[in-house]
């Protein structure tokens, strides 16, 4: 999975957003909201990480269960696939 290009993140005011910008804000006018682990996410998936990278990955850098991980990544995929912010 790799985020597409002309979507990037930002932190504002604490707070984690991603976004269109250049070409691609003509497709996608509005912003996705993320949390800290969604951020850490979004930058796994900008190296092009799989699932089971990024399970990988919190576990690593988050003191969370395995079946956490799981469920934040799932939802995290499905987030970004839900507004085409990535290739397969």
């Amino acid at each position: 999975m790799k985020i597409k290009e002309g979507f990037i993140l930002r932190e504002v005011a604490g707070s984690y957003v991603a976004v269109a910008v250049g070409e691609r804000s003509n497709e996608f006018n509005g912003m996705v909201n993320l949390n800290a682990s969604g951020a850490f996410l979004w930058q796994q998936a900008e190296k092009g990480c799989g699932r089971s990278d990024m399970i990988q990955a919190l576990l690593d850098n988050y003191e969370v269960s395995e079946k956490q991980a799981e469920q934040d990544v799932d939802k995290f995929i499905s987030i970004v696939k839900e507004n085409g912010l990535v290739e397969d």
